[in-house]
This record gives structure tokens, C-alpha cells and sequence, in this order.
């Protein structure tokens, strides 16, 4: 059951991060959110503009496979430097900006992410499970927002780049939070290209058979059945663009977004 002390995870993702003007207006809503609602909240990020950004600058060239970055050993610390980093302290940034005292965080940090080695084809790309909640539940507790980059470590000390979709996900099952991921697109669209405002797991996987929801949608779109499976609740689909509608998002009154559900 959702209460007012319920955790919210909110995944942040796309090109969010190279508008300045995007994140002070999404930021001022949490700001909002935080003063008036009271409620727990976790930024957690990826930075994938970012990344193809540096990688570029450095005439590095990235491919991707099933919708996940295939991430060579050698890529894996400018990776770290785009995510942990730069996009890191951007979203930190704003939240001091906008008076909100913020904390910055990888997957690594107090254990909170269980991360091994998904797939040696990809690389150094992690696959996650949840760990100890304590790190940030204390910070919640003291009044924090923690911001958390999608880099991982494993147990035995190598970094690896984590799918941000799943590191939400798995951060939300740590702290039986709710989720909402917010990204370029408005929610899932069917093969009209219509916004779908409820979607099932039955529903979703017809629409991956039939390649309608594929590459990286796909990958969220299965973090959040994974989501709504362990949780029991819906998990929220927007655009950060309509920050504004943050909060019918998430109660399902909205005609923004779409909600998956088991």
C-alpha cells in the first residue's frame, strides 16, 4: 500500500541532461514536490547523450546491442567520468540551485547494488540485483536527496556501466518504492504510434514480438514488469518534459505517460 512516507524513485533519462533550462524545470518541480508532499524522494540516472558526447570528443565510436551500450574494458572510465561524474554533478548542481540538499551516489556506494558481469559480448556492462538499502534510507531519514549514477561495481572491484532503467528498477525493490521513468518520449506507443495509457505484461510482450516496442524501449519496458512483479504495483512511464504532470503520473490521473502493470 502506498503511503506518504512510500519512497518515489524517479529515473531520469535522455537528452534531459543537455538542457539546462529542462532540468531547472523539472527541478523546481521536485522542489515543489518535496516542500509540499513530504515525501521520500531518489534521482537515479543514466547520461547516455553525455556519453556518446565524450566518446566522441575522444574519437571513440560505441555500438549497442539489444538496446544495451556495448562497453569496452578500455571505454568503461570515460563512461564512469560521463555518468558518475559529469552527469552526476550536473543533477546535483540543480538540486543545490534549487535549495535542496542533495547527495551524489553511485550503485557501488553502501552496497546498495549487487552488480556481476551480464553478458562478456557487451563488455564491461553490468547486470544488477538489489542490495543493502541502508546508505540511502539513512540519507532519506536525514532529509536527502540522493542522486545516483548508473556505474556499478563489482565484488571484485571492476567498474561496470549499468542499464539505468534496470539500476531504477532495482533500487526501487531495495526500498519497495514506487517508480516513475522519465525519458524523451511521452510513455509507450502502440504500432499507431499511439500513446498507450495502460499497458499489461501480456499486452507488452505482443508488442516486442511484433518489434513495435524494441531496442532500448524494450529494455525499460521489461525493467518495469520486472518493477511491477517484485513491487505489486503499477510502475509510471513519462516525459520529463511535462514535469508538471509529475504527480498525476504517478496516481494514474493523467493523460500523460503510461502505466505497466503486471
Amino acid at each position: 500500500m502506498t503511503t506518504q512516507q512510500t519512497p518515489l524513485v524517479i529515473k531520469l533519462g535522455g537528452t534531459l541532461l543537455e538542457s539546462n533550462e529542462a532540468l531547472a524545470a523539472l527541478f523546481a518541480t521536485l522542489k515543489t514536490f518535496i516542500d509540499e508532499v513530504k515525501r521520500p524522494l531518489v534521482l537515479v540516472h543514466g547520461g547516455g547523450v553525455l556519453v556518446d558526447n565524450q566518446l566522441n570528443a575522444m574519437g571513440l565510436t560505441s555500438t549497442k546491442k539489444d538496446g544495451l551500450r556495448v562497453t569496452p574494458v578500455e571505454h568503461i572510465g570515460v563512461i564512469t567520468g560521463a555518468l558518475a561524474g559529469t552527469a552526476n554533478k550536473l543533477l546535483l548542481a540543480q538540486a543545490i540551485a534549487h535549495n535542496i540538499s542533495a547527495v551524489g551516489l553511485c550503485l557501488g556506494d553502501g552496497g546498495l547494488c549487487r552488480v556481476s558481469q551480464l553478458d562478456p559480448e557487451l563488455g564491461a556492462v553490468g547486470k544488477i540485483e538489489g542490495g543493502d538499502g541502508t546508505l540511502i534510507s539513512t540519507l532519506l531519514a536525514g532529509g536527502f536527496l540522493p542522486v545516483v549514477s548508473s556505474i556499478g561495481i563489482t565484488f571484485d572491484g571492476q567498474l561496470m556501466n549499468v542499464n539505468a532503467d534496470q539500476a531504477g528498477t532495482a533500487i526501487a525493490e531495495v526500498l519497495n518504492a514506487d517508480l516513475v521513468m522519465l525519458s524523451d518520449v511521452s510513455g509507450i506507443l502502440d504500432g499507431e504510434r499511439t500513446l498507450i495509457n495502460e499497458l499489461t505484461q501480456t499486452r507488452a510482450l505482443e508488442l516486442m514480438q511484433q518489434g513495435v516496442i524494441k531496442d532500448g524501449m524494450a529494455v525499460k519496458v521489461k525493467a518495469a514488469l520486472q518493477a511491477t512483479k517484485t513491487l505489486g504495483k503499477p510502475v509510471a512511464v513519462g516525459s520529463w518534459r511535462n514535469p508538471e504532470q509529475l504527480l498525476s503520473l504517478l496516481a494514474g490521473e493523467s493523460e500523460f505517460g503510461t502505466r505497466i502493470s503486471h
